[in-house]
């Protein structure tokens, strides 16, 4: 690989991590295809993101040295593990997790302490998050402290870029997993029928999917969705407070949430990022880019291009949606993107009933979160 002479920008640096979002926007507009030591390449306009969405066979999903399923896989192989996936994200096994995921939304949103100062991240989103999560996969309650610990570790061995503390950290969730397979191979019959004995059964290529397999599944199906269900719940609740307006409108008119949430989470990313591998040469942008080189592709960018979107903070649901790379798009799309959806509708329907209002406390100002997470790692609000 030939690197270019120097950096187009630093991924790292304080005046990007202060504000992502906005960092990104000048980025878009000034050097639309930048390199860094950091991230390589980085794509920040929608149609050069979704050039690569569209040509997976230029761009490759496998960019880990670990197996990564089905993430950090191309077809074939990718097809057979989607395929066995996707059923888990239909239409009935939604609607028969629906009033589990509403009990938990409803627990949550009754406990809140009203008229007083209440940090968004701890007690609503996070808990949310993680609790959701192992009600979906049929995961102990003995389980959530453990993984919110857990949660913090990762996040702070993320920030600092330790690869130790990552590998460490990474090797302890895994023994989490590994402990919830063994317990469902036990002779005594307790296994009970949830997502993860299901999974255990399925077969690709004829054969059950072997632990690293599972492994791996597993722990890609949760990070990914404790970080983004977490990140799109604080970026909800904060929209709402800045704009009490629209909080009153989506009381008035429940029906419309659905694209309100999506909408929401295009103007501020709960994702930021994903990354690609070339595997022949490429221009984008007027930039050559060698084969094996790694891409990121910044969704927090794509989604508030200005020559797709106009005004990228307008809040134009119904004219949005179509364009909206909220779960991806092409044979990569996000296979759960329904199970957010339910999650996320069925958390603001629940909080919606329980509030009348939301407001920002003067005095906290809020953390934003740090590359690669989205959101906010401190969100003080006060509910009415």
């Amino acid at each position: 690989m030939t690197a270019p002479h120097r950096d187009d920008w630093n991924p790292r640096a304080a005046s990007v991590q202060d504000n992502q979002i906005q960092a990104y926007d000048t980025m878009r507009r000034e050097c639309p295809v930048a390199w860094s030591e950091y991230q390589q390449w980085t794509l920040f306009r929608y149609a050069d993101v979704m050039r690569v969405l569209e040509d997976p066979e230029s761009f490759s999903n496998a960019v880990s040295a670990h197996l990564s399923v089905p993430n950090g896989m191309d077809p074939p192989e990718h097809t057979r593990y989607r395929d066995v996936i996707e059923p888990y994200f239909a239409p009935e096994p939604m609607a028969r997790f629906e009033p589990v995921c509403r009990d938990v939304a409803r627990r949550l949103v009754q406990s809140i302490q009203k008229n007083q100062p209440l940090d968004v991240v701890n007690t609503l989103s996070r808990p949310f998050a993680l609790q959701i999560q192992c009600a979906f996969m049929g995961w102990p309650e003995s389980l959530h402290q453990p993984l919110a610990d857990w949660v913090l570790k990762n996040h702070r061995a993320t920030l600092a870029g330790d690869r130790a503390a990552m590998a460490e950290v990474a090797e302890e969730f895994d023994g989490y997993i590994r402990g919830l397979l063994d317990a469902r191979r036990q002779p005594d019959g307790t296994a009970s029928n949830d997502v993860t004995t299901q999974l255990m059964r399925e077969q690709i290529n004829g054969q059950p999917m072997d632990d690293e397999e599972l492994v791996s599944l597993l722990r890609n199906w949760t990070v990914g969705e404790l970080a983004t269900i977490s990140a799109s719940v604080s970026i909800l609740i904060h929209y709402l407070a800045q704009h009490p307006g629209q909080l009153d409108a989506l009381k008035a008119a429940p029906d419309t949430l659905s694209s309100a949430i999506d909408e929401i989470l295009r103007i501020n990313a709960p994702l930021i990022s994903n990354r690609r591998i070339t595997t022949r040469e490429v221009e984008i942008g007027g930039r050559t880019i060698p084969a094996g080189e790694k891409i990121t592709l910044l969704w927090a960018s794509a989604n508030r291009d200005e020559d797709i979107f106009g005004d990228p903070d307008q809040y134009c649901p119904h004219d949005n949606a179509p364009k909206n790379l909220l779960y991806g798009a092409g044979i990569h799309v996000c296979p759960g993107a329904p199970l957010a959806r339910l999650e996320l509708n069925v958390f603001m329907e629940e909080l919606l009933k329980q509030i009348d209002t939301v407001e920002p406390v003067a005095s906290e100002q809020p953390e934003l979160a740090l590359f690669p997470a989205g959101g906010f790692n401190s969100l003080t609000l006060v509910f009415r």
